[in-house]
């Protein structure tokens, strides 16, 4: 396992090369066992497939820092791979945001994402909201880069604007949030190719897009988004779709058959889930620790 610091340090150097870095999102360890096992170079924590999957309920506001914090330590524990950290708005005001950036460090996250919605606030991709004063929100983006203790340890500054005042505004607003400090900041639910082609060329730092299969946002290719130059590529809960309706078309099947039968080739055998959770590591610590007679 990298140290904290070489994660950190690694994901900067990743941001700064504006590759399209593809960035799946986890709610639990054994997803981000799986993202790392293929092959991916960072791990997203997601508030909504935290709410959607320890909660059981939309992501309208509902999860809380302890269970964002109490996640991205069990992940950090068993994961190389560097964490940014969905915060939502930080949990309330410029004071909790530097409390929460806080504990997210020591939790193990390389980089949090705050957001300027009101709280509480909802998925990008939903209707219905509305941000706090852009002045507020800056407040919150220097309180959190004043609360870090690893100088690479990266604030990434969201802002929801573009779906209430318009793309030149959401500009806006993200110009004034690097000002205070944010080290990327990502323009979310652009609705064009135009607008994304704009969000990178008129902002000075890295970039983040967030792609949503029947969200406003274009699902362009890593290449393109590349070329246009964003630096990550988050596909936030493509892991919890797809389990999802896995886990529906199995049980489904067991439903009405009564049996496996017709779904065996969809379920990873008794090998494959341990291996996964790499018990040949515990295996051998069995060994190493045995008390000997």
């Amino acid at each position: 396992m990298t140290t904290l610091a070489d994660r950190r340090k690694k994901f900067r150097a990743m941001l700064e090369e504006r590759r399209a870095v593809l960035v799946p999102g986890a709610a639990n360890a054994l997803t981000a066992r799986v993202i790392e096992d293929q092959g991916f170079e960072a791990c997203y924590v997601t508030g909504a497939g935290i709410a959607n999957t320890l909660l059981g309920v939309p992501d309208i506001g509902l999860v809380t820092m302890s269970e964002i914090q109490t996640t991205t330590a069990a992940i950090a524990e068993i994961s190389s791979l560097p964490l940014f950290v969905d915060m939502d708005t930080g949990f309330g005001n410029a004071i909790n945001t530097h409390r929460t950036v806080r504990v997210l460090e020591r939790a193990g996250a390389c980089a949090v994402q705050i957001e300027d919605q009101v709280f509480p606030k909802k998925c990008g991709h939903f209707d219905g909201k509305a941000v706090i004063p852009a002045k507020e929100m800056a407040t919150k983006v220097r309180a959190a880069a004043d609360a870090r203790e690893d100088e690479n340890f990266l604030i990434i500054a969201r802002t929801d604007a573009r779906a209430i005042e318009g793309i030149d505004a959401a500009l806006d607003r993200a110009r004034m949030y690097i000002e205070a400090g944010a080290d990327v900041t990502f323009v979310e639910a652009p609705i064009s190719v135009e607008e994304m082609q704009r969000i990178c060329a008129e902002l000075p730092v890295p970039q983040v897009a967030n792609l949503v299969v029947g969200g406003r946002t274009p699902m362009l290719s890593q290449e393109e988004l590349a070329t246009i130059g964003f630096a990550i590529v988050l596909y936030a809960n493509t892991p919890l779709q797809a389990a999802m309706r896995a886990m529906s078309e199995v049980l489904g099947a067991l439903k009405r058959d009564g049996n496996l039968d017709a779904v065996q080739d969809r379920l990873a055998d008794f090998v494959e889930r341990q291996r996964l959770v790499h018990k040949s590591t515990y295996d051998a610590m069995e060994k190493t620790y045995a008390v000997e007679e």
